[in-house]
This record gives C-alpha cells, sequence and structure tokens, in this order.
C-alpha cells in the first residue's frame, strides 16, 4: 500500500473522511465496551463533539489523516505537549485496510519532528482487547507502564523519544 499519504488535518482540509473515521472509530469503541450505539447522536457528548466539529475538538492538537488517493483510510490525534509529554489518540484505520502499514505511516508520521518539539515521552492508552493495536505499539518502541487512567480494561503505554 505505498501509495497512502499522511497528511496533516488543517483548516483547509476536508473534513468529511475525517468525520467517518472518527465515527467508525468511536461506534466500534462503544460496542467494544459493550454498550453499542446504534445511533451516532446517542454518543457521549465529548465523543459526539470530536465527531461534529473535529477542529473545535482537536484545536491545539495535531491532527493526522492517512489517505489512498481520495479515500481517507486512517487518523491519529496528537495531542499539543505539556511539560515534554504528548499524548497518541484516536488511531483508526480502515478495517479493510489493517495490516498494510497505514498505522505504521500514521504513528511514523507523528514520531517526526516530536523530539524537535520539546516531546520527551509520547504516551497512549489502549482497551486490553485491542491485541493487534498493543503488538503493533510494542513493535513500533512502546512499552507497558504503570497507569494514568484507572479505567478497568485500559493498557498505558509510553515511548522515550
Amino acid at each position: 500500500m505505498s501509495a497512502t499519504v499522511v497528511h496533516r488535518f488543517g483548516p483547509e482540509s476536508p473534513s468529511g473522511g475525517l468525520t467517518a473515521l472518527l465515527t467508525a472509530y468511536h461506534l466500534r469503541t462503544e460496542a467494544e465496551k459493550g454498550v453499542p450505539v446504534d445511533d451516532v447522536a446517542a454518543l457521549p457528548a465529548r465523543y459526539l463533539a470530536e465527531i461534529t466539529d473535529p477542529r473545535s475538538a482537536f484545536a491545539g492538537d495535531t491532527v493526522l489523516v492517512a489517505r489512498h488517493g481520495d479515500a481517507a483510510v486512517g487518523c491519529l490525534v496528537v495531542t499539543a505537549p505539556v511539560a515534554g509529554r504528548a499524548e497518541l489518540k484516536r488511531l483508526w484505520t480502515d478495517p479493510e485496510l489493517r495490516g498494510q502499514g497505514v498505522a505504521s505511516r500514521l504513528i511514523d508520521a507523528a514520531l517526526t519532528g516530536l523530539a524537535d518539539a520539546g516531546v520527551r515521552t509520547l504516551a497512549l492508552s489502549v482497551w486490553k482487547w485491542r491485541s493487534g493495536a498493543i503488538g503493533l505499539y510494542e513493535r513500533l518502541g512502546f512499552a507497558v507502564v504503570d497507569p494514568w487512567d484507572e479505567r478497568a480494561d485500559l493498557v498505558c503505554m509510553e515511548r522515550v523519544l
């Protein structure tokens, strides 16, 4: 899948592809947590805000979108750094394209320049049942750390840059 290109989501970027990816992410996550939602409007307000207005929801953060041709096939958010630490959130790839390097390209793009920006640690949290994602993160140098988020079934990981 070498034709996949990662772009930074900006003021001029079309939001439709990102909205679709975030919608799929949140609907799937709620279903995996055992609270399936059939209607996007029934999602928790903070998730609905990300879907309906990603520019505002992620203001100050870096949002990356992977595209294959005209199609948005993956997304990732890196929070604005605080005290040398940033957090990776909302990594999602089109399920039909998993295993083809889209997520790795998104993470590689996120890592580029973080150290130059003073980020010393990139953190993330992932649901324990997402073993494929955990394996990817471990292959990319992330390690399990003591949790900073006490929600059950959440694995916290970090990578020192």
